[in-house]
């Protein structure tokens, strides 16, 4: 059996045990990046000589007793938003396609503290800006269940990397759904944890007020391991919280009993495939099988999600990728004349044409006669979806719906058509303005053998609630290889 269709858990036992090294568990790893990524696209960089240096260096610390955690040793991918000291950082675009941070980003860091071996850095929707994997400068990543499909986004290479084998697990970034999405186009877990909990500090950003690390795993368990070793409180982010616990783990040895499942009306209605409706209102039925309580309600306000989401996200981007103008680093074109025409070209150059898109979205509803019609109501909207959700955590511990409403669309078909791509984050932008957290946990495949995912979601800090119901639900289904994965094992 390969050491990379083994869970992250199951890997770092085995490394603990002696029974491998992470040197062993970092050359399979890169092993399957040389037989499948040719193909996938999941990674933008992967550095092999200091891949196995670092793997050496954490072996001699395990052996010498200094790392004795769960995933000490084990190889994981980073997307390509987030910073890592000496090692190329994109964000997937021409902008920065050359740009190697002088520091690296919190999660990152709790991540090495862990004696993680991080293999490089994942493809992803240039910016974050996608749903599909296929805005990235450096070519689509292709979904490993079929590459004729894309893998979701924006952490679609990460979402990929991970159901392919290519590492144990992965970190991605969820601003509207960007871990969620992929995660259930993927047939992988992903876990978006409450704002706040991880560290934005080297996270480039997208939407401040929405993006939020998290982990993405073979199961709920991996999720809860990866999470409790990258959530911490950070004084560098002025967003982070200090949490009273970061126990994640022991949260999966509690059963599903009495745990109050609310169903959103509104999630089940017109637009969602009926394929991916049945399977979720099954998976339902299985937890409550396991004692939760079912119940249907109206969530309200959910067709105006994303509106609000795309309004406030465009804004919030606008204002941070105007840092990127040719000056201190970055892109800068090669002929220009004077220094607004610098700026004009290095821009037109260097971003592709979602990222300019939603920069022109986001400068419009800012702007002077258009700020109190457009993004002050997209703030107030915000305001009254939290309130939605808090009067449904008044009566419910977790909600489950689907994380998309269709499986994972063929490449080129979204692209065609904007508008029908920010449609299909319906059901994980609230999440995000809400700042609560939320996880993708698979539940089948469709007639097509493509991956469908169930959403649950918790209230701000009750991660521990969703990982409970995702593990109950996993104890009833063994975990799907894809078809590319299942040739290697």
């Amino acid at each position: 059996m390969s050491l990379m269709s083994l869970t992250a858990l199951e890997l770092g036992k085995k490394i603990q045990a002696k029974e491998v090294s992470a040197v062993e568990a970092a050359k399979e790893a890169l092993g399957q990046i040389k037989k499948l990524d040719g193909s996938l696209n999941c990674f933008v960089t992967v550095e092999e000589d200091s891949v196995l240096k670092k793997a050496e260096e954490v072996q001699k610390k395990i052996d010498a007793g200094e790392l004795a955690g769960p995933l000490a040793g084990v190889p994981a991918a980073v997307k390509d938003n987030i910073c890592t000291e000496g090692v190329r950082t994109t964000c997937s675009s021409r902008m920065l396609e050359n740009f190697v941070p002088t520091y690296t980003a919190e999660a990152v860091k709790n991540l090495e503290q862990a004696g993680v071996v991080v293999l490089g850095k994942s493809n992803m929707d240039e910016f974050a800006m996608g749903s599909t994997t296929e805005t990235s400068y450096f070519g689509p990543t292709r979904n490993p269940w079929d590459t004729e499909h894309v893998p979701g986004g924006s952490s679609g290479g990460s979402c990929a990397a991970v159901a392919a084998e290519e590492c144990s697990f992965a970190l991605g970034s969820d601003t509207g759904g960007s871990i969620r999405q992929p995660s259930s186009f993927c047939g992988v877990t992903g876990l978006k944890p409450t704002y706040g909990t991880v560290s934005r500090y080297g996270l480039i950003a997208y939407g401040s007020s929405l993006d939020q690390i998290g982990p993405i795993g073979k199961d709920a368990a991996d999720c809860a391991a990866v999470l409790e070793a990258v959530a911490s409180h950070d004084p560098k982010d002025s967003t982070s919280m200090k949490r009273d616990s970061y126990d994640f783990l022991s949260a999966l040895d509690e059963d599903v009993r009495g745990l109050r499942i609310g169903i959103p009306k509104d999630y089940f209605g017109d637009g969602l495939d009926e394929e991916v409706k049945s399977h979720i209102l099954e998976a339902a039925k299985v937890l409550e099988s396991r004692g939760a309580v079912l119940e249907e309600f109206d969530l309200s306000l959910v067709e105006y999600a994303i509106p609000a989401y795309y309004v406030i996200a465009s804004a919030e981007a606008s204002s941070n990728l105007a840092r990127f103008d040719g000056v201190k680093y970055g892109y800068r074109t090669s002929e220009y004349e004077g220094l607004h025409n610098m700026y004009k070209k290095s821009r037109s150059e260097g971003f592709g044409p979602e990222v300019k898109r939603r920069i022109m979205l986001g400068s419009f509803v800012l702007s002077s006669g258009y700020y109190d019609a457009y993004y002050l109501k997209a703030l107030k909207t915000k305001a009254l979806i939290k309130q939605a959700f808090d009067r449904a955590f008044e009566k419910y511990d977790v909600i489950l719906g689907p994380a998309a409403p269709t499986t994972a669309p063929k490449l080129g078909e979204s692209l065609s058509d904007p508008l029908k791509m920010y449609l299909g984050d319906i059901y994980t932008v609230s999440v995000n303005l809400a700042g609560l957290p939320g996880i993708t946990v698979p539940c089948g495949t469709d007639g097509k053998r493509l991956p469908i995912g169930m959403q649950l979601i918790g209230d701000c800090f009750q991660e521990r609630k969703i990982l409970r119901a995702a593990h109950a639900y996993e104890q009833t289904r063994a975990y799907t290889h894809c078809p590319l994965a299942a040739e290697q094992v």
